[in-house]
């Protein structure tokens, strides 16, 4: 009994930490999973992105972004347009970690 429910756990945060918010921004629009437009202010974004400093500390879309070297260590693949009218997702960083998340939940699919 204590066994499976040990691998169970084990199967539980192996899953968590496949689904982790690990992104890399690219160089070029055509290497992008998502395109990304950074907002002035907080109320203009889809999503209130807080920048973690490991990866282990990154959760399931919920706005706690981990930035990788390398595209092929990120879940997503994100290229920061200029204008708004070009972007998949509108995102503003913020300050502290309770602030992140969602704004526009119909757009949520993009970062899964």
């Amino acid at each position: 009994m204590f066994k499976k429910l040990y691998i169970i756990f084990l199967l539980l945060n192996i899953g968590g930490l496949a689904l982790a918010q690990q992104v890399c921004s690219v160089k070029y629009p055509n290497q992008a999973d998502v395109k990304v437009f950074l907002a002035q202010y907080a109320h203009q974004a889809d999503l209130k992105v807080y920048k973690v400093k490991y990866e282990n500390q990154a959760e399931e879309n919920k706005g706690k972004w981990f930035f990788t070297k390398y595209p092929n260590q990120a879940k997503k693949k994100i290229y920061f347009v200029e204008y708004k009218n070009q972007a998949d997702l509108t995102i503003y960083f913020v300050e502290y970690e309770n602030q992140a998340g969602w704004r526009n939940k119909e757009k949520i699919h993009l970062m899964y």
